[in-house]
């Protein structure tokens, strides 16, 4: 806002610096003319790093992958003795 804001009143004063000389006819086209370039890269300027040209999405987190699994031994008390045997263990 500041920046639109400072555009504008250097375009306001570049106009009323022209409008207050007296110029003749090729004068006043040759000013007209270097006010506008001037002004309009100003205000150009102004409104393009106003706003951003490209945004990037927010990041999405999605929870759909396959858990992470894997196998590991296991002791176990099979009623006889300790056994080993293995199990998938998913996270």
């Amino acid at each position: 806002m500041k920046k639109t804001f400072a555009a504008l009143v250097a375009v306001a004063t570049i106009a009323g610096s022209l409008a207050a000389t007296p110029a003749s006819a090729q004068r006043g086209v040759a000013a007209g003319v270097v006010g506008g370039l001037i002004g309009g890269a100003i205000i150009g300027g102004a409104i393009a790093s106003s706003r951003p040209a490209y945004a990037a999405p927010a990041p999405v987190y999605v929870d759909d992958y396959p858990p992470s699994c894997r196998l590991v031994r296991e002791r176990f008390w099979d009623g006889y003795g300790w056994s080993y045997r293995r199990v998938e263990i998913c996270h």
